[in-house]
């Protein structure tokens, strides 16, 4: 935000009422004698070997329940009961349907528990055919590996860790299809889990919009987003553009959204800075001029020279502010870029205090009577600004240097 420009014919003979309520002291310290308050202070008391050691840390309190959490809800599945549900499966005992896959390859399964375990199968096993004694059930498109993995899933929820890697997409769509929500949790998990890579990003986000899973597509966007450079040259970007334009042009929209977001963020941290600086100066001002600091300050103070380090930040740049407005010879708006922020200073202090009677602070009264000379245009700049560095003010809290007591 562009500074108000500041304008009166009385600033001059103000100027000099400024530099006759300071006292300032020659300052002959070195760089040396500055930097020694940065370091970390040592404690002063000696270690003493007869303390006795701290007690140890408490342990960890005890719970009334005496049983694990999966015990709460009633339920406890122990290996060896899965093992026989997959016995059963893997053998295909009193089995009364043929599972069909695109190698033409049965796999023998129970009819009862298919009906239970997913309601479209029991569906389409309710509709279908007793041929010698068995009901048959096809399952085109789809490797046999990967569908003797779902129909296991479905007996004992075991799986085969290389199995889900190979077959996770085909997986997430037969868990689907056939309304089999556990699977269908395993394999999001999966692939949000470090299953995504540039190469099957796209394939993913589509079977994710297809197969009503949002926070597995929200992720794939946001992996297009940060990486799209590298995704727009694999081969799954390339037929996705040609298939499905809108979701490219969807894409891209999101990257744009996302880069003007982040430059949006930057912007308003950058101009959080500004106004924190400036709350700082003005912090700074009012410590000069009611409690002085080190070689700078009120006539009626008794400065404490340069070895005492002063808690503002701001307190030595705009104590060569000081220095310089009181020497300066074209002390007047336009004439010195240094001078014109002193003065926008003061002004900005005259407006944020709320005491100007009794305040410390030089010109402020006289810039509150300036007020109501100026337009309408300029007073809405000033508030604005007002109000930013109140804002930046409070956003901090009670960490700043007036509430931890440090005036």
């Amino acid at each position: 935000m562009d500074s108000p420009d500041i304008e009166s014919p009385w600033l001059c003979a103000a100027g000099e009422s400024f530099c006759g309520s300071f006292n300032i002291r020659v300052e002959e310290g070195n760089a040396a004698n500055i930097l020694h308050v940065l370091e970390v202070p040592t404690s002063s008391v000696p270690y003493n070997c007869s303390i006795p050691k701290p007690p140890p840390l408490p342990i960890k309190p005890c719970t009334k329940n005496k049983y694990p959490n999966r015990f709460l809800h009633c339920s406890f599945v122990p290996k060896e009961t899965k093992d026989v549900w997959d016995k059963l499966f893997k053998e295909g005992n009193g089995a009364d349907v043929y599972i069909i896959t695109m190698d033409e390859s049965c796999i023998q399964a129970h009819s009862s528990i298919l009906s239970i375990a997913s309601p479209v199968l029991g569906n389409i096993l309710q509709q279908s055919k007793v041929k010698n004694g068995f009901k048959y059930i096809k399952i085109p498109g789809v490797p046999h590996e990967a569908v003797y993995a779902f129909f296991r899933f479905l007996y004992s929820s075991c799986f085969e860790e290389e199995d889900l890697k190979k077959f996770v997409l085909h997986l997430l769509v037969l868990s689907h299809s056939y309304l089999v929500p556990p699977l269908k949790r395993v394999c999001e998990y999966f692939l949000e889990q470090g299953g995504l890579t540039k190469e099957n990003v796209i394939d993913v986000l589509q079977l994710a919009r297809n197969c009503d899973a949002p926070r597995l597509s929200l992720i794939c966007v946001r992996m297009v987003v940060k990486d799209f450079k590298a995704i727009t040259s694999t081969e799954g970007w390339k037929i996705m553009k040609r298939a499905n334009p809108a979701l490219e042009q969807e894409l891209v929209e999101s990257v744009v959204d996302e880069d003007s977001r982040k430059q949006e963020r930057l912007r308003k941290v950058e101009e959080r800075k500004v106004y924190l600086q400036l709350h700082e100066a003005m912090e700074a001002l009012l410590h000069i001029c009611r409690d002085g600091c080190r070689t700078i300050g009120p006539r009626d103070k008794v400065l404490k020279g340069s070895q005492v380090a002063c808690n503002f930040p701001a307190c030595k740049g705009l104590e060569a502010l000081v220095r310089h407005f009181s020497n300066c010879k074209t002390r007047v708006p336009g004439g010195c870029v240094h001078c014109k922020r002193m003065w926008q200073l003061l002004e900005l202090h005259s407006r944020m205090c709320n005491e100007p009677d009794l305040c410390k602070v030089p010109l402020c009264r006289h810039f509150k009577e300036k007020m109501q000379q100026q337009s309408k245009k300029d007073e809405a700049k000033w508030k604005l600004l007002v109000s930013k560095v109140i804002s930046a003010k409070k956003a901090l809290g009670p960490f700043s240097a007036r509430h931890a007591g440090l005036l």
